[in-house]
């Protein structure tokens, strides 16, 4: 809860001129069944018209100005509420950039979605309702028991029975609402997903003719849901039954013992017109707060699940002094283990034990599954090794800076991702101040210009969203060229040359040995014929070194890479799966 109200920031001013307003709204609501008391008595029952008239205009003044101070408290309440919606997201999005790719595979995508939009509207609203109506109705409920107290201690008993019983029932009510809730909004993530699943999909689908599939999985989905809030919003409607049960019971108490009183001679009939006002004030807060209290036990799961990613710290941090400068592209791997789930039984990659030079060009080939993309992702740093080390340039990765060591470590990974707005401005990722000149030359070295030539806008052509109007293997020179405006150390090919044809997948080849000889290049690739220029030729199998030679040696003295050479030569096997 901390961390939520530390979001308040700017907006700490309005919400305590909120509370302020509402306090002044309710002091004001408070005197006026005590003025009209005083009018009956003084004024209409003395047959007094100047006191009447006195009374009246007072009544009329403060009526106005509680007007006033409610209609602010509105205004603030919420700009408050929504400023502090606006922080949190901001802050939520702010810490998932810091995240590690473990920090994402904990919450997933779907979730983290869910959090930034369905649970900060229920804070939002919670908020709002907290320092408006939390404030106005225990304010006005304090205020007329005090009155009622002046006015008649006995029938004022009446209430505290009312109060008791409610209590009660709010209480039974939050704790079992509260669970349900809880499972809500993780179905809520399911649902989200099914959603993002099924749209970034929509094409396999159609292809597929699964329509009727997905709209049933989506109908199963969306009836869960449904049912579960329509149990707990079985248990909230017990609310407004008690809530009538403790009207009828002060209406009837106050009726039967205040005719009495007056009968007797103890009370008057103002003080009763008063009386039964500030009973009813008492119970359309205790009104007010069961409302507050249902949507709390809605926003208190909310609120934990954004506490969660608030207070979520990157596994990847940078060392108190780190190294900002990367000497040259030479990769060793010192017997490194290592797995996604840290103490997993399961390794993705076993004692690798690796030394690359600088400048070299290496293959790495492998089946599915064998670590491929693994050992990509150790090279960057975007995951920690188990046990062993990473060294780029002679230096341990986890003793640089984290953005220095990925600048010059540039990697064009398996699932290639384009942004909305021009080829330039998704070129420009690789180098913010690239010139066009340079964003050419890029895209030269990586084969797109070709395409790029053709299209009628150039290189100001726009890029939908996730780069859906350019097929695969154009997005992936596009990719490619993105990558090499870097200027990098290294540059790691993750199986991205897949959706182009043998002839400029061997350009692209041609290209990095002319334009970056310097540049140590490391291409994972299912093809032996991507890799059989390389240096030296990395095979994985199952997370382990199986061999590591030239393409000539490997002919004859690895089992693996003669198998993957025998059956893509005669046109046998898939190798286009990815790792």
């Amino acid at each position: 809860m901390r961390q939520i109200l530390q979001q308040l920031k700017q907006y700490k001013r309005d919400t305590f001129l909120c509370i302020g307003l509402t306090t002044l709204e309710v002091v004001m609501e408070i005197l006026l069944p005590f003025i009209t008391a005083m009018l009956i008595d003084q004024g209409l029952e003395a047959s007094n018209m100047p006191i009447v008239y006195r009374y009246g205009i007072l009544m009329v003044v403060m009526a106005f100005l509680s007007l006033a101070f409610g209609a602010l408290a509105g205004k603030f309440a919420a700009s408050a509420s929504t400023g502090l919606a606006a922080n949190l997201r901001e802050a939520i999005y702010a810490n998932i950039q810091t995240f590690s790719f473990s920090n994402i595979d904990k919450f997933s995508v779907p979730s983290l979605v869910t959090r930034m939009t369905t649970d900060i509207t229920n804070v939002q609203n919670a908020f709002m309702m907290v320092i408006r109506v939390a404030t106005r109705a225990p304010l006005t409920l304090v205020f007329s028991f005090i009155m009622c107290l002046i006015i008649n201690p006995h029938l004022s008993g009446m209430f505290l029975i009312a109060v008791a019983f409610l209590a009660i029932v709010l209480a039974i009510i939050m704790t079992v609402t509260l669970k349900i809730f809880n499972q809500v909004f993780r179905r809520y993530d399911d649902l989200n997903a099914s959603v993002q699943e099924n749209i970034s999909a929509i094409r396999v689908v159609k292809a597929f003719v699964r329509e009727d599939y997905e709209n049933t999985k989506f109908s199963k989905a969306s009836a869960t849901l449904y049912k579960m809030f329509v149990k707990a919003e079985s248990i909230l409607t017990v609310n407004a039954p008690a809530m009538m049960v403790a009207v009828y019971f002060c209406i009837i108490s106050v009726s039967w013992l205040g005719a009495h009183f007056i009968v007797g001679g103890t009370l008057s009939t103002g003080d009763l017109t008063s009386l039964f006002s500030y009973i009813m004030s008492m119970l359309m807060s205790l009104m007010m707060v069961s409302m507050v209290v249902v949507m709390i036990s809605i926003s208190l799961a909310s609120i934990r699940r954004i506490s969660e990613v608030l207070q979520e710290t990157p596994d990847l941090h940078n060392p108190e002094n780190p190294v900002e400068e990367v000497k040259d592209g030479s990769i060793d791997f010192n017997h490194v283990t290592f797995s996604y789930k840290h103490g997993s039984d399961k390794s993705a990659l076993m004692d690798i034990d690796l030394h690359i030079h600088s400048g070299e060009t290496i293959g790495i080939i492998g089946g599915t599954g064998s670590g491929k993309s693994s050992l990509a992702n150790l090279i960057c740093r975007l995951y920690d090794v188990d046990q062993g080390s990473v060294c780029v340039g002679g230096v341990d990765v986890r003793s640089y800076d984290m953005e220095a060591l990925r600048e010059q470590v540039s990697v064009v990974l398996q699932k290639n991702t384009l942004f909305s707005g021009t080829i330039l401005d998704n070129l420009r990722w690789g180098n913010p101040n690239a010139t066009e000149a340079e964003c050419i030359e890029a895209c030269q070295a990586a084969c797109a210009d070709e395409f790029i030539d053709r299209m009628p806008d150039g290189y100001q052509t726009r890029i939908e969203r996730g780069g859906n109007n350019v097929s695969g293997g154009q997005k992936q020179r596009l990719c490619i060229a993105r990558a090499l405006l870097k200027k990098p150390k290294i540059l790691i090919l993750d199986d991205s040359t897949s959706a182009v044809d043998t002839a400029t997948d061997a350009k692209i080849r041609k290209a990095f040995a002319e334009k970056i000889p310097g540049t140590t290049k490391i291409i994972i690739a299912q093809r032996i014929s991507s890799v059989e220029s390389a240096d030296r030729i990395l095979v994985l199998d199952d997370g382990r070194i199986n061999g590591f030679d030239t393409h000539e040696n490997l002919l004859q003295t690895n089992a693996i890479y003669q198998d993957i050479y025998e059956s893509q030569i005669k046109g046998g096997g898939d190798f286009d799966q990815p790792a």
